[in-house]
Parts: C-alpha cells; structure tokens; sequence
C-alpha cells in the first residue's frame, strides 16, 4: 500500500458534483492498492496513520496525531500512486490492484480506520472520476509505503 497524507484544515471530496467526503481539521489521505498488499500491511498503515504525530502542539512544534487533535481521516482511492514512469512518457498501472482485489482491501481499511479512531471515516467513490478538495495545513505531506514500512 501507497499513501499520500496531506494535513488539511479541511478536504472534501465529491462525484458528479455530489460532495461524498468532507472533512475540517485532519488528515487527507490518498491510498494506492497493489496485489502484493496483505492484512498485515493495512494494520500497520492504520495504526501509522492514526498515530503519525504531524499536527502542532502548544508549541507549535508536531507533537501530536488526528487522534490527539479530534480531527478526521478523507479517505480517497488513488490507484495512480503505483504508476510506474520508467519506460516512455505514459504511465503504466500495472502495479495497481484491479477493482475485485483492491475494493475489498480499501472497504477493509475503512472498517480499520473507523475502529481505530472511533470516527467515521470520510471517504470518495472507489473508482470513479472524483473531484478533491484541500486546504493543506503547513503544508504537510507525507508519502508511506508499506513495502519499506516507512
């Protein structure tokens, strides 16, 4: 699994101009599924997501995770994190899970989240044509792959 995180003060995401996920204080996540992903990397993705401490403390330093800071989690699916550019100027996605492997595995990362959390996770539309919406806060963007756990 792939993940781009974006801090935000808020996100929204919508379909056919339907807003489907908005969120105010907390974390944009962008999530990319490979056949090679398992259980045992959405645990360990869900469990740094929640905790990952990039939002200030009172001293204006990043000391604290969503959880600390009552924020919520956008969760959207991005299968073009996998795209590959090396051969050519058009990615290939050869990478990226097809819909009957990575639905499951983006559904069961939902379910993780919120239980994790205890809030429900915002989310976009697997699969379809999305518009997202962000205010990002710092900014602050990290990339995490679960192959490299870092």
């Amino acid at each position: 699994m792939r993940v781009v995180i974006q801090r935000v003060s808020k996100a929204s995401v919508s379909v056919d101009s339907n807003i489907t996920g908005i969120i105010n204080t907390g974390l944009l996540v962008l999530l990319g599924i490979e056949d090679a992903d398992d259980d045992e990397d959405l645990q360990w993705l869900c469990n740094k997501i929640t905790n990952l401490r990039i939002f200030n403390d009172d001293d204006g330093v990043m000391n604290k995770s969503v959880m600390d800071v009552g924020g919520d989690i956008l969760l959207v699916s991005q299968f073009t994190l996998h795209a590959s550019t090396k051969k050519g100027n058009r990615p290939s996605y050869i990478k990226a899970s097809k819909p009957h492997t990575a639905i499951p595995m983006y559904e069961k990362m939902i379910k993780q989240l919120e239980k994790a959390s205890g809030r429900k996770i915002q989310t976009g539309v697997f699969g379809a044509d999305m518009k997202v919406e962000l205010l990002n806060d710092g900014p602050v963007t990290i990339i995490i792959d679960t192959k490299y756990r870092e």
